[in-house]
């Protein structure tokens, strides 16, 4: 009897044991990162930048749903819902916070958190605004990719220029809510003057104010516009080119995807190439590295773009040197 009792007690034992092992062993499994998603941009919109961020996530070992979460979070133009989104992610706790749609919410995620690594995928003059302290050695817990927006706007000036030569007066439509205004209407205004060309600078930060400055183009003689390349535009980015075709004026982007909704020309970096770049940092970053230690990186392909549909409605002719050296014509 006291022989069956032990052998009882010993698989009882046995099989409480094989039943509480797996529940153990799972528990001891590492959780999955999550990196948080912040964007000064709309989701609607963003489609193929949001795909090129899971992409170098991809390129570096962290494929989503599989070894890594993502927490997005949408600001969809309006900088001030930045720090609480922003401290949203924070208090989830995220591994590292993705920083989308240029300065506004880099600023804002520096801002929330001087622990969590914040890597941006695309700011103008990231020392300049005081995201780091240099490009080579940025310190601190943020790194990300630069775009050169206000270098490249001297000549997005110079093709609108060469595209509509008549045009002795330019307006350029700028954000004021953008960190980086100031040193992109530094740099168009020298390079007007290089020009001979009257530049006016046309400031909105909402819908209304959007509308405004295309209807009071006319009373400033303005036979052409440069649209500032930045987050909240992006976010309006049908709504603008539908305003530059009501007007009839030509206008200028940053980016292709202004051009293929029929746009007239876009001059500028690759916006996918610089999210999946950044996102390879950022898988960097989850394996380990510090921000500190990860150079700002610098693109290195510029893009051309001219939608000759839109050139014909406006009346103008392409001349043949920007054709040649266009890198995409849409017909």
């Amino acid at each position: 009897m006291q022989r069956r009792k032990f052998v009882m007690l010993f698989g009882g034992a046995a099989a409480t044991c094989s039943i509480l092992s797996p529940l153990a062993a799972h528990a001891q499994q590492p959780t999955m990162p999550v990196v948080g998603f912040l964007s000064s941009r709309s989701p609607g919109e963003s489609d193929a930048v949001a795909s090129a961020f899971r992409q170098g996530l991809a390129e570096a070992g962290y494929v989503v749903g599989q070894n890594v979460a993502v927490e997005y979070r949408w600001a969809e133009g309006r900088y001030e819902r930045l720090p609480a989104l922003a401290a949203e992610l924070v208090g989830l706790k995220v591994s590292a916070i993705f920083a989308a749609g240029g300065p506004p919410s880099a600023l804002a995620a520096k801002k929330a958190t001087s622990t969590i690594p914040v890597i941006f995928s695309a700011a103008d003059d990231p020392v300049g605004i005081g995201l780091v302290t240099s490009l080579s050695r940025p310190g601190g817990n943020v790194t990300g990719m630069s775009n050169f927006n206000s270098t490249l706007i001297a000549k997005r000036l110079e093709l609108l220029h060469e595209l509509v030569p008549s045009a002795r007066v330019i307006a350029y439509l700028a954000n004021p809510a953008n960190p980086s205004k100031r040193l992109e209407i530094k740099t168009v205004q020298e390079a007007a003057q290089t020009l001979g060309i009257d530049l006016q600078v046309v400031d909105a930060s909402n819908d209304q104010e959007v509308e405004a400055a295309f209807a009071g183009l006319a009373e400033l003689h303005a036979g052409a516009i440069i649209v500032a390349g930045e987050p909240y535009f992006d976010s309006r980015r049908a709504a603008i080119v539908a305003l530059a075709a009501k007007h009839a004026v030509p206008a200028s982007y940053s980016w292709r995807d202004n051009v293929a909704l029929g746009g007239l020309l876009s001059y500028g970096t690759n916006l996918t190439d610089s999210y999946r770049n950044a996102a390879v940092y950022c898988g960097r970053v989850l394996k380990g590295e510090k921000p500190a230690d990860l150079p700002i990186m610098q693109p290195t392909k510029f893009e051309m773009t001219l939608n000759l549909k839109t050139a014909k409605a406006l009346g103008l002719t392409i001349p043949p040197a920007l054709l040649t050296g266009a890198d995409e014509v849409i017909e």
